[in-house]
């Protein structure tokens, strides 16, 4: 590759990444990725880096089909937590199940009998994951973004995911077409973030 094409390289992943921005499920609509186009969403997450070839996360799709159990999931966690929500806030916690056309959850498998990696490499080949998930999206032209909230980490939504002991919820991942759009967030500058040993 000629230093000319390394640089269009370069400039291409780098337009990528700082244009990529979080959409809210609230925004993603219909069409979503077709399977191929899902297929090489999941592909990317395969490329995160992954020290020991654990491959210490999984993916759970949740297709159309099955959202009514997400729902319901959503519900009950509502009420796990506050015996006394009405029948309006279950359902507004039903309907989450419903934002977005591609859903998918991501585990983090931090078995130790996995192997010896440390939970905090493994999480970070998570986010890893992740993020090449996002921007696959958003190379093909669609929205995307994370949520998770309470719910995430109730005993009802551990007894649906079939979760192990040792396995964490971490977040979904909601893909679609934007909807609404909005202005862009501002990101920190470089001394925000960093400082020199």
């Amino acid at each position: 590759m000629s230093s000319t094409e390394s640089q269009e390289v370069l400039d291409a992943a780098l337009t990528l990444i700082h244009s990529r921005q979080h959409i809210s499920p609230k925004r993603l609509g219909d069409p979503g990725p077709n399977s191929e186009q899902a297929g090489k969403i999941l592909t990317a997450a395969s490329a995160a880096p992954d020290h020991g070839q654990l491959t210490p996360w999984r993916l759970v799709i949740i297709p159309p089909e099955r959202r009514h159990l997400l729902a319901e999931a959503f519900a009950e966690a509502l009420v796990e937590r506050d015996r006394e929500a009405t029948a309006g806030q279950r359902q507004e916690a039903r309907e989450k199940a419903y934002r977005g056309p591609f859903l998918v959850m991501i585990i983090a498998r931090l078995d130790p009998a996995l192997g010896p990696t440390h939970p905090q490499e493994r999480l970070i080949s998570a986010g890893c994951a992740v993020q090449n998930m996002l921007l696959t999206a958003h190379a093909m032209g669609f929205g995307a973004g994370l949520s998770s909230g309470r719910a995430l980490y109730s005993q009802r939504m551990r007894e649906l995911f079939g979760l192990a002991a040792h396995e964490q919820p971490l977040c979904f991942i909601t893909v679609g077409t934007v909807l609404r759009g909005k202005a862009a967030a501002a990101r920190p500058a470089i001394a925000d973030y960093t400082s020199t040993l």
